[in-house]
């Protein structure tokens, strides 16, 4: 994630069932960056185990047609490509990540950080391949057994998607995933 993203200022988009989502210009692009944020009362071993289970993706999006689990190591990192079934006139898009999962042993919040990763494997002639792709799911418990979970993250969809419909979907798709 470019260092100049930190600067920048998240701008609050809309507040529903207790998930805050904010927005703001991603350099260099016209499709903005999201992030989600929530607190509830959980267990933080349970809500790490939820979000690594790569395998159980295509669960959370009824748009995952097809996920591979390349490589992994449990608790560790993980590398997985997802492909995204879109309506006509769109082409399908894939997208090739690699995660990574990290503990500040002092705070306890864990971090998963993934990027996008084309390299992965090679692109599908039928398909648009996803390439600027960054998201953190940071994970901070808090007192009392609280925990506020933080989704944030940015995905431009390549191909010829006009970036006003993908700007007004970042307000429904990444609360989707945090609910």
């Amino acid at each position: 994630m470019p260092e100049l993203i930190l600067s920048q200022s998240w701008k609050m988009v809309k507040e529903r069932d207790g998930i805050t989502t904010y927005s703001r210009p991603e350099p260099g692009f016209s499709v903005k960056a999201y992030k989600c944020e929530t607190e509830f009362r959980g267990d933080m071993e349970k809500v790490i185990d939820l979000l690594t289970d790569v395998r159980s993706f295509d669960a959370w999006d009824d748009k995952i047609s097809e996920l591979v689990v390349v490589e992994e190591e449990q608790g560790e990192y993980y590398k997985y490509c997802l492909v995204y079934d879109l309506s006509w006139p769109l082409k399908d898009r894939d997208l090739c990540i690699d995660a990574r999962t990290v503990t500040d042993a002092e705070t306890g919040i864990v971090t998963i950080h993934a990027t996008g990763a084309p390299e992965l494997i090679p692109p599908h002639p039928d398909r648009v391949r996803i390439v600027d792709y960054w998201q953190n799911w940071i994970v901070r418990p808090l007192e009392d057994g609280l925990i506020r979970l933080t989704l944030e993250g940015f995905a431009d969809p390549a191909g010829s998607v006009p970036a006003w419909i993908t700007n007004m979907a970042l307000t429904d798709s990444p609360v989707k995933s945090i609910s």
